[in-house]
């Protein structure tokens, strides 16, 4: 017998009631995603712009409302944390007090942003007092985190109960996400930033604004590395390195130590600095208990003679005790050496959202740059409005002066309509109308025209030089360049973590294993990394293997084979090219989607990468890059024009309206080059009939095409080599180089293939030697490898043979690729029945 129900959800009334019935598991997904997005999002990440995360923005902000600036008095700490609760914060007030007493750390900030009067705790990891015994206002140099606020530069948003406006990002005049740095834990990320000094991250920022095309070995000679406030030593340069290009890196930092000599041949070991965030008391302590337990020996007595000025920790030895040896065991067994771990991880604002990205060095200045020059806007465009507006007023007022009897009568005899009659007597508008009005009668007998006039012809100066400014971005970055300057030289000073070269350092592609990948880009602009030894070798004619996962409606429309070592360059839709390191693509298996291109390429919105080439290096000066596009328009580039590419992209080939970037080749110079059409056409002239150009042209005809007709491929002719065609269909064959003569550039070429509706229009061509394998990929994410030399020899003007079968009805072959020929590692499927010409 059932048990009856405990209550039945029919007896159960409320006014407006509505059940809904949902499924657990993906309301769990839907609620914990949103859980994750606001830590990620409102608590736990800085934003690249401003360096800060929420809590330490409304605590600026707080106290910059409540006038708690440098020049002021300081205040109860509980004033401040109760006015962020209050405010903008509705969370524990533990959590903003801690954030507060952080921001007044000097060892735990490089430059303090809140000013702290009484106890803030200690490196020992002596806690804070409560915030009621503690005083704090913000410091000198948060006057530049908050300066321009009151001018429109930023965006605001409601607080919690939308009684008031709390600012989205504050204006942060120097780069304060490098300069202090941020660490925080999200759901299933986390970020860790190291400190660095004002005076090279602000110089790092000028040489971008000066050369925007400078590469990391540039910004490294400002930036050396970070810059602890508990100072400590640096060992190596491979770490930081690391970190600067991709956006993560270890570094090891060790205490600074000095021998003494004391008593009767005895040493001591002082420390006088320690690695950033190491609690001194613990670490006394784990020596201590190490010694006793017989870890550590050579060790006879541990103690802390830290005094106000300066730490100083003894470690004295015995007698026959050596202390190199003993000193190597303290870095290797206790925090005295210890391993930062970057990983410059931030929200960054993407189609008015924010994301989460890792940054290398280039990509947070690129970001905070392109922010200041916003705020630099703003704030012109709110002080030419003012500017503006205050002239208008002057204009009244003067024409007020030129007849201050007659305005005076007005004023007198029609009281109730003066301000009508003075706008019709005199063209005054309503606000300048107002503004003769509002002013009593002696200060308007009293207007001084000479002063009036001045302060009128310098207003016209102004608004003159705001409209300028606002019209000329070279201008606008010189004012960014000289405000920075400013700050530097007003808060910067000099490095205190020193930073050591070690013998036989690994550089971080010393790191990295060398092995041959395929990368592959879809359509939708998702790209990976996946080593070649995952893909087997096929026979002619077989069905393939699940090679990617696409999303519904993409496909893979790019991919090739490389090394890890190789540079990567991206060429988009818009003629732009960016570049890229094999490691720094992410590695995925077969059958992964890849990771999204926006996370790893700085696109701007609507940019699509249609190609990738990968070279080995940029300073052979006799290489070229053959551009062709759809339209049959070539290019041709020296490949040292691309030397320094910044990571937001340089111009490569600018494009006409409606044609795009179909192929990229190598040339030494003096090669022939062979396109190939979509309908079958194919045409080889020299590359000497196309000049070298710069990155702006535009190019010359390289092919005539006939009306729908759209070039698929090119190739670089060489010697022994043949022309492997591919079609939609699966169809293939290759021909010899000689059969294609050598005709005029800009002529409608010769027949390259047999095109029926059996095989389908041309997908791709390649100039092959027999020696690669062949890889197709499919509309549906089907990949196959296989030999080249299995495909037949064929003439021009023939079919081809059946290279690949589909297994599902209407799948075609969307791109080609050639790789390092691999042995068969798996069977073979049954070979094609018939091969047709």
């Amino acid at each position: 017998m059932s048990k009856k129900p405990q209550y039945d959800p029919e007896e159960i009334r409320y006014p407006q009631q509505k059940i809904v019935t949902s499924p657990l598991v993906p309301e769990m997904e839907k609620s914990y995603i949103e859980y994750a997005m606001s830590v990620i999002v409102g608590r736990a990440l800085p934003d690249v712009r401003d360096g800060l995360k929420p809590v330490h923005r409304r605590i600026l902000y707080a106290m910059y409302e409540d006038n708690l600036t440098s020049d002021k008095p300081f205040k109860k700490s509980a004033t401040c944390v109760g006015d962020v609760l209050g405010r903008y914060h509705p969370h524990g007030d533990a959590s903003v007090y801690d954030a507060l007493v952080r921001l007044a750390q000097d060892f735990s900030m490089r430059y303090m942003l809140v000013d702290g009067h009484g106890n803030f705790g200690s490196v020992d990891g002596d806690p804070p007092a409560a915030y009621r015994y503690t005083e704090a206002r913000l410091s000198k140099i948060s006057d530049e985190m908050l300066r321009d606020i009151e001018k429109d530069t930023v965006d605001w948003d409601p607080n919690f109960d939308e009684s008031r406006k709390e600012p989205r990002v504050l204006p942060a005049r120097f780069p304060n996400l490098l300069v202090n740095g941020s660490s925080g834990i999200a759901v299933g990320m986390a970020t860790n930033i190291p400190p660095h000094n004002l005076r090279e991250v602000i110089n790092a920022t000028i040489c971008v604004l000066d050369d925007p095309e400078c590469t990391l070995a540039d910004l490294m000679e400002h930036v050396k590395g970070p810059d602890f406030p508990t100072r400590g030593i640096i060992m190596g340069r491979s770490g930081i390195r690391a970190a600067y290009a991709t956006g993560r890196g270890r570094l090891m930092v060790r205490a600074r130590h000095e021998f003494e000599e004391f008593g009767k041949d005895r040493t001591r070991i002082v420390i006088t600095e320690i690695p950033y965030q190491v609690n001194k008391r613990q670490l006394i302590k784990n020596m201590a208990d190490q010694v006793e337990d017989k870890r550590l020996e050579g060790i006879s007595d541990i103690r802390d003679e830290s005094d106000r000025n300066g730490m100083r920790i003894v470690i004295e030895l015995k007698r026959d005790a050596n202390p190199q040896v003993v000193l190597n065991r303290l870095f290797a067994q206790t925090q005295l050496q210890t391993t930062f771990a970057i990983n410059m991880l931030a929200l960054v604002e993407v189609d008015g959202k924010l994301q989460p990205r890792i940054l290398s060095l280039r990509h947070i200045l690129d970001q905070y740059i392109a922010y200041q020059e916003q705020v630099i806007i703003r704030r012109t465009q709110y002080d030419l409005r003012k500017a503006q507006e205050r002239a208008h007023l002057l204009e009244g007022l003067l024409v007020a002066q030129d007849n201050i009897d007659e305005v005076i009568h007005i004023i007198r005899s029609a009281y109730d309509d003066a301000k009508q009659r003075l706008m019709d007597r005199f063209g005054l508008d309503d606000v300048q109308a107002q503004a003769i009005l509002d002013m009593r009668l002696k200060a308007l007998q009293g207007l001084d025209r000479e002063k009036l006039q001045g302060e009128y012809d310098e207003l016209e100066k102004r608004i003159a030089y705001f409209q300028r400014l606002l019209a000329d971005e070279a201008m606008l970055r010189g004012v960014l360049k000289d405000e920075l300057t400013a700050i530097r030289d007003k808060y910067g000073d000099d490095r205190v973590t020193e930073i050591q070269d070690v013998e036989d350092e690994l550089d971080i592609e010393d790191l990295i294993e060398e092995e041959q990948c395929v990368f592959t880009l879809t359509h939708a602009g998702y790209i990976k990394r996946t080593p070649v030894s995952e893909y087997a070798a096929q026979s002619k004619g077989g069905q393939g293997r699940k090679g990617i996962t696409t999303r519904e409606e993409d496909y893979v429309v790019d991919v090739f084979t490389a090394s890890t070592h190789d540079y990567l360059l991206f060429f988009t839709d818009t003629g732009k090219v960016y570049r890229k390191k094999g490691y720094q693509i992410p590695e995925s298996g077969k059958a992964a989607k890849g990771t999204n291109i926006v996370n790893i390429l700085q696109v701007e919105q609507g940019e699509r990468v249609q190609t990738m080439i990968h070279f080995r290096d940029f300073t052979e000066e006799e290489l070229y890059l053959f551009m062709v596009t759809r339209r049959g328009t070539v290019k041709r580039l020296a490949v040292s024009a691309l030397k320094n590419i910044r990571v937001s992209g340089i111009r490569a080939l600018r494009l006409d309206e409606g044609d795009a970037l179909i192929s990229v080749l190598e040339t030494d110079g003096g090669q022939d080059v062979l396109i190939a059409t979509h309908d079958g056409q194919a045409i080889r002239f020299p590359e000497e009939k196309v000049r070298a150009m710069g990155r702006d042209a535009v190019g010359v005809r390289g092919i005539q095409l006939r009306d729908g007709d759209f070039v698929v491929g090119a190739g670089v002719v060489r010697p022994g080599r043949s022309v492997l065609a591919i079609t939609e269909k699966g169809f293939g064959k290759r021909t010899d180089l000689e059969e294609y003569r050598i005709t005029n550039r800009g002529g409608l070429g010769i027949r390259n293939y047999m095109v029926t509706d059996k095989t389908g229009p041309v997908v791709g061509i390649k100039v092959v030697d027999g020696t690669e394998d062949l890889l197709l990929v499919t509309q549906a994410g089907i990949l196959i490898r296989t030999h080249v030399d299995a495909i037949r020899m064929a003439g021009r003007a023939t079919q081809g043979v059946i290279v690949m079968r589909f297994k599902e009805e209407g799948d075609q072959v969307i791109a080609m690729a050639l790789a390092d020929r691999e042995e068969d590692t798996a069977p073979a499927p049954e070979q094609a029945a018939a091969e047709e010409e």
